[in-house]
């Protein structure tokens, strides 16, 4: 398949290339030196990036395993089963929406004051609201008050989880070489996963060792207290490593223009095609996840088996969620070498095929059939995920890049992760009357995938291009 030639507009010029090339400053070189003092390096940076990526993810997830598990009777106990836990993923969607207003905000102050002091501040955001989960009262303490304080902290959440992303990827991709940026941007995505490891396997260890009416009663709350602890380890690494070199470079020019810098107004009048592009891009990515984790928890657990098939199901997403962690950096170094697109193409092409099997594997009620299930969704959902960080970045200019990356990233997840949940547990039907549509859950992820083909194939290979370039500073 050929590439069609880069969009001129996003390139640097000519005279930028050469002076990329010819340049022996800091500002021409690739990763500094580990042993460079003036300069972090990047694996640390990359280590910060993924220990406070797991952090934060593990505490957005953890909201969707429990959603699927307990919050639909703990919060909504007057609705029969399916309805209360689509009252309880409604809690969790709203979550999803505050994610774009929290990558506007963090992008803004992002482009504008910096990466790092946006990532260290919706780390302690979300750390604050997840704690407070774990201490929230249920209905039966305080009726309906109970979920309307569990939205609220849902919504602090997501606004932190909004700013949390673009920052991290960047971090890694601003410090790391152009060669090698795909290697070194997915692991703040095997972040993610690795935080999902962390809130699964915290539920299934409960789970295990748990009656089901204590983890009822109170041991759903042990790993959203203990959120705490991950928090403070991941604000420490966090505040140990340096700015974005690149970053730091364009503020200075910046500072120099006597226009006001406003990176939402820049990104829609400069990138307009890239945040479409973006957002395209992430729905086969997006609603395959949550397909493949948190909807596979409720299809199990409500329309395939019964309840004590929590730890069945906890246990397969828990060994997917290794493989996952493993598969991303593997996957991300592979895109350094045949391109960002061929990789994103194969993976919502397989999304979309494993969704027409996957749901027989899981109601197998089967260990291996489920783990299987969910193992090989997960690993063609990393081809689109693990080069996605670098991709993003690669789309923007460096002065409106944290926003850009952000809007559509997060913009995205309102239609897709957001209403994943909703929209699968409506498809599947009634579950007291017995019927499963498992075909049209299918269908909806095909569609899915047609859109995110489309949309990479709108966008040009960005591999091993320079993150130096900005429509804005060159007008």
């Amino acid at each position: 398949m050929t590439h069609p030639d880069p969009d001129p507009e996003s390139m640097p010029s000519p005279d930028e290339r050469h002076a990329m090339t010819t340049d022996t400053s800091p500002r021409a070189g690739t990763s500094p030196s580990p042993t460079d003092p003036g300069r972090t390096s990047i694996v640390r940076v990359v280590f910060a990036s993924l220990i406070g990526t797991a952090v934060e993810w593990y505490d957005f997830f953890l909201y969707g395993s429990a959603a699927a598990l307990v919050f639909g009777t703990l919060f909504f106990p007057d609705s029969e089963p399916a309805t209360a836990t689509l009252l309880a993923f409604g809690t969790y969607a709203l979550g999803f929406v505050a994610r774009p207003l929290g990558g506007i905000v963090f992008g803004h102050f992002g482009d504008r004051v910096g990466r790092k002091k946006m990532l260290v501040f919706s780390l302690f955001l979300m750390g604050l609201a997840t704690f407070a989960i774990g201490l929230l009262p249920t209905y039966a303490s305080i009726g309906v008050a109970a979920p309307l304080l569990l939205l609220a902290c849902r919504l602090v959440q997501g606004f932190a989880v909004g700013g949390e992303w673009g920052g991290a990827v960047l971090m890694a991709a601003e410090h790391g070489d152009d060669s090698q940026r795909g290697f070194w941007s997915s692991w703040p995505q095997a972040g993610v996963a690795l935080g999902n490891l962390f809130a699964t396997g915290v539920l299934w260890v409960l789970a295990a060792v748990q009656s089901e009416d204590a983890f009822n009663a109170w041991g759903w709350r042990i790993p959203f207290l203990l959120s705490a602890v991950l928090v403070a380890v991941g604000l420490w690494v966090r505040l140990s490593i340096e700015e974005s070199p690149v970053f730091t470079e364009a503020r200075s020019e910046l500072e120099t223009k006597e226009t006001p810098h406003l990176p939402l107004v820049e990104v829609f009048r400069k990138y307009p095609k890239e945040v479409f592009v973006a957002m395209g891009m992430r729905m086969a990515e997006n609603i395959s996840y949550y397909l493949f984790t948190v909807i596979s928890i409720s299809f199990l657990t409500i329309y395939a088996g019964t309840a004590d098939d929590k730890s069945l199901i906890l246990k397969a997403l828990l060994i997917g969620s290794v493989v996952h962690f493993l598969t991303i950096p593997v996957v991300g170094a592979l895109s350094d070498r045949v391109g960002r697109r061929p990789l994103y193409l194969a993976g919502a092409v397989g999304v979309a095929a494993w969704s027409w099997v996957f749901f027989d594997l899981v109601a197998s009620r089967s260990e291996g059939k489920i783990i299987l299930a969910i193992v090989v969704g997960l690993v063609l959902h990393a081809m689109m995920y693990a080069p996605q960080a670098a991709f993003f970045s690669e789309l923007f200019g460096t002065s409106v890049r944290y926003t850009g990356a952000s809007v559509g990233y997060q913009l995205a997840s309102i239609f897709a992760g957001a209403l994943a949940p909703i929209i699968a547990i409506e498809l599947l039907g009634d579950a007291t009357a017995g019927v499963t549509n498992v075909p049209k859950v299918a269908v909806y992820m095909t569609v899915a995938s047609v859109i995110t083909i489309v949309a990479v194939l709108f966008a040009h290979e960005t591999r091993a291009t320079s993150l130096r370039h900005d429509r804005v500073l060159g007008d």
